[in-house]
């Protein structure tokens, strides 16, 4: 039997909330609390049928101890009764009373899950009996139980329930702008993962835990356990973290119908489940473009070492992707789906490029797959499955190969979402070989992972005049004892003057080094003063302007020549020299009064060179020395200016358009010639035709 002919009598339930004027966009609110109430009955009657075949049932209350052990939840009406949702709507005149009684027939915690009788208070994951009560307000209450009592899923197992959940899921978040962010991974997509992790297993009956820090609801996490089951004879254990309520509870609702899994509600990067654990295998398809602004505190302040560095507060993937493998074993493999952001976000130094370079340090990273667009039901943007290995075997060392899988795809028949394309049996074969082999081919390429690093290197550039010289400082001793250069020349002025300025009044006042006097029936105090006409003032002089100039106090003036980027200083007997490229720096400076002297106004002039701070990327090498070579040699022949050299940041970046371009190829002139003809020809015949 196909599992998914309950899809569309899923979707039927669904004319009823139309009918009363629901909202299409709320539909998951009062879809999912029946979609699980299906799932828990399907799945305790199915179990309780195994039991009853394995020990009897005889006795009934050894029968409903024995079944309680096995900690699958518990419903009295079910189990003890024989009474189901299909049973309880044949009355209809009782209804209402048999179906309250029917929920809190259930055990404590699937009562918790949802959301039996809460309090205002309390926690609601799923509210079945809010939307039990919204919905007889619309008298669609016993319609709407007795179309979900006819969908019978106690035929099929655990992964094939898993893939109808995943079908029903995805259209929740087409349709409900709360789960519209979610990401839910298709079908190809986990067998894509779950190929690429069997590649690397053994089946060696090892036990094997599996882990997903954004479960959601479990799909992919199950999805994987499932396939690998299918593939393998090796024992599992599965656990998740979910901090959405509604995906919590259908993951936990169906962890305690597996043989060994453990799902948590909790926020994954504050809360510390897992802090002992390590985990064999770890799969996640993290939320990407997601700020993590409201709880940075709690992950700036984390004590569990998990995060060597911190991304943008805008997007949180690459928090996900540290925690994951501060979980993953020292002989684990991860496959973690992201965004193109993670490959070249941020700048060296940032935290994004921090966060790269300390994966490729460790040489923790195998491969990265680029997935085709259109894949995911909820965008249409490339994806990448960065696959995590921290026990590369020894040829794999220091090396990562990159596979361009955006053209392995097929169009669906039918598109689901902004999911128009997936991936079929021969396409993932044909990537995951790429993986195995581990060689270059027309799609995928291995590097030195080197490769990806760059030098970041600070330099502080001196611009020059049109001789090539700047103005040269003078020179002094530090208190160590070493001779070095001033960093300005200070000119004892007796006039500021600029031809342009008319405020005539300022420019009279700020040819002194120190102003007492200031208006005091316009100012309150100095200080005032300063505020509103000195500070913009003097900060609005441009020393390049030719009216510019100063004149010291032995009638010497200096002025910057624009034509040839120099400082222009003309002696008293009016000979001009050129003393290089520089600035013209009038400081203004408000000084506080003293117990010896009144508060002033400082002002003061000096020439400097013209410095310009600047960085330039130069490819990395892991050796020091020849790294050092290299960004010597890049400076010897690009930079042409004076230099100092500044800090060096080492970055790690990743561009698979760049990788993989294949430039585009030209057509022979003479094509291009006869299709000019042609044109031509065209056009004379149009000609024609028009004069007639």
């Amino acid at each position: 039997m196909n599992i998914l002919k309950h899809e569309s009598d899923i979707w039927k339930t669904a004319d009823l909330l139309i009918g009363a004027g629901i909202k299409q966009s709320d539909f998951p609110k009062f879809m999912m609390p029946f979609f699980a109430l299906v799932m828990v009955e399907s799945r305790l009657i199915r179990e309780a049928h195994r039991l009853e075949q394995e020990v009897g049932k005889e006795n009934m209350d050894d029968f409903i101890e024995m079944f309680r052990l096995e900690e699958l939840g518990y419903n009295e009406f079910v189990i003890r009764n024989g009474k189901t949702l299909k049973t309880i709507c044949k009355n209809d005149k009782t209804f209402d009373i048999d179906f309250q009684a029917y929920l809190e027939a259930f055990d404590g915690e699937t009562r918790g899950l949802l959301g039996v009788n809460k309090g205002s208070g309390e926690e609601k994951f799923l509210d079945i009996s809010g939307v039990a009560g919204l919905l007889k307000k619309k008298d669609i209450l016993f319609d709407t139980v007795k179309a979900w009592s006819e969908i019978d899923l106690t035929p099929f197992n655990n992964s094939e329930i898993t893939t109808l959940e995943e079908h029903i899921k995805r259209k929740w978040a087409d349709i409900s702008a709360e789960t519209a962010g979610e990401q839910y991974t298709p079908e190809d997509i986990i067998d894509l993962i779950t190929e690429i992790i069997t590649s690397k297993l053994e089946d060696n009956n090892k036990f094997l835990t599996i882990y997903d820090p954004t479960c959601g609801g479990a799909n992919l996490l199950f999805g994987v356990e499932d396939k690998i089951q299918k593939k393998f004879n090796r024992p599992t254990k599965t656990h998740g973290d979910e901090w959405n309520d509604t995906l919590y509870a259908l993951a936990k609702i169906e962890s305690r119908f597996r043989n060994d899994s453990e799902i948590h509600h909790c926020n994954t990067l504050t809360a510390i489940k897992h802090i002992e654990k390590r985990f064999d295998v770890v799969v996640a398809n993290p939320p990407y473009g997601v700020d993590w602004k409201g709880y940075q505190n709690d992950i700036k302040n984390d004590t569990t070492e998990r995060f060597v560095a911190l991304p943008s507060i805008s997007d949180g993937q690459f928090l996900f992707t540290q925690h994951i493998l501060h979980h993953l074993a020292d002989d684990g493999l991860s496959v973690v789906v992201h965004n193109g952001s993670t490959l070249f976000s941020g700048d060296a130094g940032s935290g994004e490029s921090h966060i790269r370079k300390h994966f490729f340090d460790q040489d923790w990273v195998e491969a990265i797959v680029q997935m085709p667009t259109d894949e995911f039901f909820n965008t249409g943007i490339y994806t990448y499955l960065w696959i995590f290995n921290k026990n590369k075997p020894a040829d794999r060392k220091d090396k990562v190969i990159l596979i361009d899988g955006s053209n392995h795809w097929e169009l669906l028949k039918k598109s689901k979402g902004k999911k128009r394309r997936q991936m079929n049996e021969t396409h993932r074969a044909q990537l995951v070989e790429a993986f195995v082999n581990f060689e270059d081919n027309d799609f995928a390429k291995v590097f030195d992972k080197w490769h990806f690093y760059y030098n970041k290197q600070a330099i502080m550039l001196t611009n020059v005049d049109d001789q090539g010289n700047a103005i040269k400082m003078p020179t002094k001793t530090n208190r160590s004892g070493e001779t070095v250069e001033a960093k300005s020349i200070k000119i004892d002025f007796s006039t500021v003057a600029n031809l342009n300025t008319f405020e005539k009044e300022k420019m009279k006042a700020i040819n002194k080094a120190e102003i007492t006097d200031f208006n005091k029936e316009k100012y309150k105090n100095l200080k005032e003063y300063y505020d509103a006409e000195y500070k913009d003032f003097v900060a609005g002089f441009d020393y390049k302007e030719e009216a510019f100039v100063v004149i010291d106090k032995k009638g010497n003036s200096y002025t910057y020549d624009t034509d040839k980027e120099t400082i222009l200083k003309t002696d008293k007997n009016q000979k001009t020299s050129q003393l290089g490229n520089g600035k013209i720096i009038i400081k203004p400076a408000y000084k506080k009064a003293t117990k010896t002297k009144e508060a002033a106004i400082s002002i003061t002039v000096e020439l400097t060179k013209d410095l310009e701070k600047d960085y330039e990327i130069i490819p990395y090498s892991p050796d020091k020395d020849n790294n050092q070579q290299t960004i010597e040699a890049f400076m010897d022949q690009y930079v042409t200016r004076p230099f100092e050299y500044l800090d060096n940041v080492v970055g790690v970046e990743l561009n698979f358009n760049k990788e993989f371009y294949k430039p585009e190829e030209l057509r022979d002139i003479i094509e291009i010639q006869a299709d000019l003809e042609q044109l031509e020809n065209d056009l004379e015949l149009l000609e024609k035709e028009l004069a007639l």
